[in-house]
């Protein structure tokens, strides 16, 4: 299985329009946007996704060219050299290890290549499996959010995840990466080693 991890295209149009029509829970995940039609989820993609640097990133995971999921940094704070990130994947390809190692490797790429030293990450606590993705990709768990988010007349509470520079590096394989703009970082030795 060839997987990689690349900047959304407008051709990527039908690969979201199929991954949120298996995956109905990403509609959350996306702001609640309406992607049932392929005009709606290629305006998303150009709108949402295509918008890199310098204070928000996303990245298509792929397999075999065709977008399966995302991870992203977003709210890039240069002056404490923080970022949140932030990661899904289609019901057809989850369960493979992909959002961790994609997650690690976007991750690698803004402590190394972006010079950021903190990055952040929440899950709902009733979504352990995005709880493994965090854990597995080196994030380690801060604490509880009370009723942070709210999702129709629901609460829920927030589990935070972090990882720094000088953490351990995870011993997960890290996937090809292209596309991305060069960081402008003041040391990119790996850290944390």
């Amino acid at each position: 299985m060839r997987v990689e991890l690349r900047p959304w295209s407008l051709a990527d149009g039908p690969s979201l329009q199929s991954a949120v029509a298996a995956s109905p829970d990403l509609v959350t995940q996306l702001g609640g946007a309406d992607l049932r039609e392929l005009e709606d989820c290629t305006r998303f993609i150009e709108t949402h996704l295509q918008a890199l640097g310098p204070v928000r990133y996303d990245v298509a995971i792929t397999v075999h060219g065709c977008a399966v999921g995302n991870v992203g940094l977003s709210s890039i704070d240069r002056v404490h050299e923080t970022a949140w990130t932030y990661y899904w994947v289609a019901a057809t390809h989850r369960g493979q290890g992909l959002a961790s190692r994609a997650l690690a490797t976007v991750s690698r790429w803004a402590l190394e290549e972006l010079g950021l030293f903190r990055l952040e990450l929440g899950h709902r606590v009733n979504n352990p499996a995005s709880c493994r993705v965090a854990t597995r990709a080196g994030f380690i768990a801060e604490g509880l959010e009370r009723s942070k988010l709210r999702y129709g007349d629901g609460r829920f509470d927030v589990e935070t995840h972090a990882r720094l520079a000088t953490d351990p590096v995870p011993p997960l394989e890290l996937l090809p990466i292209g596309g991305l703009p060069p960081g402008e970082a003041r040391d990119v030795t790996p850290r944390g080693r």
